[in-house]
């Protein structure tokens, strides 16, 4: 399989995985996590492969689904100030905000495109390496379908009190982890203009995205 093909791959399973949360959460809070990311999983690739407003990209529909179905089961604060790094801890709760808002657009137009890619893959789960009573845990899959296959691996915490149960925060595909990978990023822009700086770039970003959607269609 060459380089071109094996990245649209990942990036399809990476749309995959942010999509990882369009079933409703029932049980959630006693089901075990690798249970949870099957469940999950099986039920987003269905939803992916029925409705044609994902699969055409269509980013105001994806984003109703993401706000809707998605955020309930990702830590996002955690997974974005993972990606900011150390300067999270001096931004106000609206610097806090509008990094949430500009990273999860960024992510979902990033990877939307993806969602045509996914045909008739399969998720397989790894044998769980963690005891009963922890809340913070690894679970490993893997993504067969065409070509090689794909070791996916997630983080997630245990969230207690109402509405407890496991929520995503961080996503490793081929060995790259997601809020590694965009905190290396980030950091360069944090040391050179600040949060706002960095909040600003992610803005631009989004509105070229938006401006290159446009002259595609």
């Amino acid at each position: 399989m060459n380089r071109r093909t094996l990245g649209r791959l990942a990036a399809a399973v990476f749309a995959t995985s942010l999509f990882a949360g369009l079933a409703p959460l029932a049980h959630a809070a006693d089901e075990a996590p690798d249970a949870f990311i099957k469940r999950l999983s099986d039920d987003v690739l269905a939803t992916i492969k029925t409705d044609k407003n994902v699969q055409s990209g269509n980013i105001d529909h994806i984003m109703k689904v993401v706000d809707a179905k998605i955020m309930p089961n990702v830590n996002f604060q955690r997974m974005t100030a993972g990606a900011v790094g150390p300067a999270w801890r001096q931004a106000t709760p609206e610097q806090r905000q509008r990094l949430q808002d500009e990273f999860k657009l960024l992510l979902v137009r990033t990877y939307s495109g993806a969602l045509s890619q996914v045909s008739n893959e399969q998720i397989t789960m790894k044998p769980l390496r963690a005891e009963p009573t922890d809340t913070d845990v690894l679970v490993r899959s893997e993504i067969r379908g065409r070509g090689e296959p794909i070791q996916l691996e997630y983080r997630l915490e245990k969230t207690p009190g109402q509405g407890a149960g496991w929520k995503i925060y961080n996503l490793n595909v081929l060995g790259v982890w997601l809020v590694e990978t965009y905190r290396s990023q980030f950091a360069q822009e944090v040391n050179a203009k600040g949060i706002d700086g960095l909040i600003a770039s992610l803005a631009e970003r989004n509105r070229a995205n938006v401006a290159n959607a446009g002259k595609k269609g």
